[in-house]
């Protein structure tokens, strides 16, 4: 299977899996348990049909949106994922370079794998910084400052992972960071020499946002690790809004899931929230973003910035999002598996793609510009 004959999402995911040994890509396609939640995130699409005008005089397509004060050429964006040099050498410099050719918006995760300097310094797309709250209080000022100093136009603020998801595909293959992998993941890595072979010829592999703060060699073997020993359970709303008073600009939080929540962030200052389950990998048997929308834009929306994750996997999914009220929505294991399979090549076809879809299914809507979507070209089975 070649780059050539990916035409979607899981065309990409099947090239992907063909790539990497097995511990790491199930490291990006798995979920937490039974993973329920991971499978109802995109299935919430299927009972929602859209409802095309005609005869509208479609003739230019303006996918322009605005959110979190920034311009974005895109109803999409490239949400903050972690470990990309893992899937593929390139990594974050792979997907600032493809949202930079696109004119959307990236972001560099805590658990990333370039800096958020270099990549702030290199490209010139709006950028986020997304954070996890960690039980050192002098760590989370730290990295809010050299977010700062970097020129960081937007802080994100994970609120849905204050413990580790029980992942339980990564329990199986022994993955973890570094590598201390059981005897069935050592096999997976042996049946894709290429990849070792790519991973040990390039840098090597850190996590710059964390290195001189945390030794992942040590006792925080893995990320669940990092995730249940490293953050912070006890963070509070005053904890947030002491944050927020701090950074003094956009400041989004990622992973509301109720309208209460939602309330809450408007009260102290947030400018955008992002609807999101973390891709049903903490919570297991939560509801999917997708079915929460429109009650959480009923409650805030006019307030603040509503943004969504997890589930897309189609153009007609992100119109269905952007007709329920979101501003805008994040792509995260769509473009993975794309990285994973063919690296900037790789995500910029994938982008290609999902432009592509939106254009059309815009133009089948009968819709010249996002704006004009709303609730009138839904209907829920």
């Amino acid at each position: 299977m070649r780059l050539s004959q990916c035409h979607n999402f899981h065309d990409f995911r099947k090239l992907a899996q063909k790539r990497l040994p097995g511990p790491i890509f199930n490291y990006i396609d798995g979920g937490a348990d039974d993973e329920t939640t991971l499978r109802r995130n995109t299935s919430a699409f299927r009972e929602c049909d859209l409802i095309p005008r005609v005869l509208t005089g479609v003739k230019d397509i303006d996918l322009s949106v605005e959110v979190m004060g920034q311009k974005l050429q895109l109803p999409v964006y490239l949400s903050p994922t972690a470990l990309q040099r893992l899937f593929h050498h390139q990594g974050e410099r792979a997907v600032a370079a493809v949202a930079e050719q696109f004119g959307t918006m990236f972001g560099v995760s805590s658990l990333g794998t370039v800096s958020m300097e270099e990549i702030a310094k290199q490209f010139n797309t709006p950028q986020v910084y997304q954070f996890y709250f960690h039980k050192d209080r002098g760590l989370n000022r730290a990295m809010m400052e050299r977010a700062k100093e970097s020129g960081i136009e937007v802080m994100m603020l994970t609120v849905d992972s204050i413990t580790g998801g029980n992942r339980e595909r990564d329990l199986r293959t022994g993955f973890s960071i570094p590598f201390r992998l059981n005897l069935a993941g050592l096999w997976q890595f042996a049946t894709k020499p290429a990849w070792g072979i790519n991973y040990v010829t390039h840098e090597k592999f850190s996590l710059p946002q964390l290195d001189a703060h945390i030794n992942m060699g040590g006792s925080t073997s893995s990320i669940g690790d990092y995730f249940t020993n490293m953050l912070d359970p006890s963070m509070n709303w005053k904890d947030v809004a002491e944050m927020v008073k701090f950074w003094d600009g956009q400041f989004c939080l990622k992973g509301i899931m109720s309208a209460d929540d939602a309330k809450r962030a408007v009260d102290i200052g947030c400018t955008g929230i992002v609807i999101s389950n973390h891709g049903g990998r903490q919570l297991d048997g939560s509801r999917s973003s997708f079915d929460h929308l429109a009650e959480i834009v009923d409650a805030v929306g006019d307030q603040i910035d509503v943004m969504f994750d997890s589930g897309i996997q189609r153009g007609t999914h992100v119109l269905k999002a952007l007709a329920l009220g979101a501003k805008a929505v994040g792509l995260g294991r769509y473009y993975l598996y794309a990285l994973a399979a063919a690296g900037q090549k790789g995500v910029e076809r994938a982008m290609q793609q999902m432009v592509a879809e939106i254009e059309r299914d815009m133009r089948l809507m009968g819709c010249s510009k996002i704006s004009e979507l709303n609730r009138d070209h839904v209907r829920f089975r």
